[in-house]
């Protein structure tokens, strides 16, 4: 019996349904596939491939799928596969940078990835740009996401210096933004930086703000004495920019994402940079202008109207003139008050005014340490009358000698009436003084040598042990002789013996006196005696009757 072979076997099931499963599995891994992104960077330092994520805010969107070499072979080609709800990341303006440990003067970064690794961090373009997925790689982080809100701006300079990516910009002091990144330019004339103002600071900066470097300590010597200015610590180090708007400028209409301000020297050239000359003149100086250099100022009793904008010869051709021609460009109208600016009239008009009532211009040292140069307009009263003059192209002030070529002068004068002094003879009398005074000195030192010999002498005596005592003897001498003179005294023994022995002395003077009266009347008294008779007979005087 033959039976009919069945059609179908449940044995079929199984691969059915593993053919339907993998079919579904490729469909899910194609559609879960998100577009894929080609990179350029330097290095592939810290980049693996099925192992670095991509990251956007820190979260994940992606993974590095391949990592070959350019063809240059100068760089390497990233490719970064994205997932599929992160299409839209790709755009023009979109920027890829790798997070690893960074160290700088600015900053101290990626920390976290000493842990979990390197990843590739990126930042979207703007909203309305257009798709697109090859990009270049940024070596360096930038400052600031563009999602961070602020001001955005183009700043150019003649030279780098130290300014580098992340220095900060100042505003009076303070903080306000950062340097998010810089590039020479094609035909290497410039460097172009890349600035970021916070949102809350970017009202500050408007079409009058000028802005200049801070970087390092800078010294400047010139008409105004020596300049010593220093930055903080982080602006020495990674350099800074300041901005600010000039005093007497208004602050203009407020700046917007784009514009393009030029960084300046320093604040001096941003401040100068607002000055709006009009006028040009020409100075001729019949002194050395050793001192005076391009950009001195020109200043009107105190007040800076001008500068100088060259020195040469050149600039009177043809002329055989021997004084020194100084081109100067000046603001007229600084010299004039509001007043006198609203009646009108040209700045030459009134320059030649001022010049019939005495304008002079006078060459004044600025300082006196290094010597720099100003030119001073002011009014000379006692000059004599003269017109505003022409020389070629250029109009002419008057000058006048002034500052160390008048000081010149008076030494001069001073020298000359020197110099007709008996010089000669003044000096042989200084020079006989001063022998006489050597002599007087040396006698005088002969002087004070004895002074000195007498003085240790009575050192000498002084210090005596002998002499020392010499005050106890002296005092015992002085007791003896108050005894002695005490004994002498009305109530001394001395006295009365001596007033016992004038008694006795007198007794014996009126004993010795009636013997030489009885020798004298009666000689022979001498051999017989005198008469017993107490009563003696009175006798006439001699040669009586």
């Amino acid at each position: 019996m033959v039976r009919r072979a069945q059609r179908w076997n449940i044995v079929w099931v199984v691969p059915i349904i593993a053919l339907l499963l993998g079919g579904w599995l490729l469909y899910r891994n194609f559609a879960a596939q998100g577009p894929v992104a080609r990179v350029r960077f330097e290095t592939a330092d810290g980049i693996a491939a099925g192992r670095t994520e991509v990251r956007c805010r820190s979260v994940r969107v992606g993974l590095v799928k391949d990592v070959s070499l350019a063809e240059d072979l100068n760089s390497v080609l990233v490719y970064l596969e994205l997932d599929s709800d992160s299409e839209t990341l790709l755009r023009r303006g979109t920027r890829f940078w790798v997070v690893k440990p960074r160290l700088s003067p600015t900053e101290f970064s990626g920390v976290g990835t000493l842990i979990t690794g390197a990843y590739i961090e990126l930042d979207p373009g703007p909203p309305n740009a257009e798709r697109h997925s090859f990009f270049e790689g940024l070596e360096t982080p930038p400052a600031s996401n563009r999602s961070v809100p602020g001001l955005r701006l183009t700043l150019t300079a003649e030279s780098a210096g130290s300014l580098t990516i992340g220095a900060p910009i100042y505003h009076r002091g303070f903080e306000v933004g950062r340097i998010e990144g810089r590039q020479l330019d094609a035909d290497g004339a410039r460097v172009t930086y890349d600035a970021f103002i916070g949102a809350d600071y970017s009202s500050l900066v408007t079409e009058y703000t000028r802005f200049w470097n801070t970087s390092g300590i800078d010294i400047s010597a010139g008409a105004d004495g020596f300049k010593l200015r220093t930055p903080s610590f982080q602006a020495m180090v990674t350099g800074g920019v300041s901005f600010g708007v000039t005093l007497g400028e208004p602050p203009g209409k407020p700046a917007t994402d784009g514009m393009s301000f030029t960084i300046y020297r320093d604040e001096d050239a941003a401040r100068n940079s607002a000055f709006n000359p009009t006028l040009k003149l020409l100075l001729l100086f019949d002194q050395t202008v050793r001192g005076l250099t391009e950009k001195a100022p020109v200043e009107f009793r105190g007040i800076t109207i001008g500068r100088v904008v060259g020195i040469s010869f050149d600039l009177t051709p043809g002329q055989n003139d021997p004084r020194v021609p100084v081109l100067i460009e000046i603001d007229p109208q600084l010299m004039r008050s509001e007043k006198a600016l609203a009646e009108g009239g040209k700045g030459e008009d009134f320059l030649r005014a001022a010049v019939a009532s005495g304008l002079r211009a006078a060459l004044k040292t600025g300082s006196l340490i290094t010597g720099a140069l100003f030119v001073d307009l002011d009014y000379y009263p006692e000059s004599p009358a003269t017109e505003l003059g022409k020389s070629g192209e250029f109009s002419t002030i008057p000058t006048v000698s002034s500052g160390f070529a008048q000081l010149e002068a008076k030494l001069s004068a001073i020298l000359d009436k020197v110099q007709a002094m008996p010089l000669v003879e003044t000096m042989n009398d200084i020079a006989a003084a001063a022998a006489e005074a050597k002599t007087t000195i040396t006698e005088a030192r002969g002087t004070l040598k004895e002074i000195e010999d007498t003085a240790a002498a009575a050192r000498k005596t002084l210090e005596d042990p002998a002499f020392r005592g010499l005050p106890e003897d002296l005092r015992n001498a002085i007791a003896a002789l108050d005894k002695s003179v005490a004994s002498v005294g009305p109530d001394g023994a001395v006295q009365g013996d001596l007033l016992r022995t004038l008694d006795e002395l007198r007794a014996s003077l009126r004993a010795i006196q009636a013997m030489t009266t009885t020798i004298d009347e009666k000689p022979n008294s001498l051999l017989f005696g005198r008469e017993s008779s107490g009563n003696p007979t009175p006798k006439a005087p001699r040669g009586g009757r």
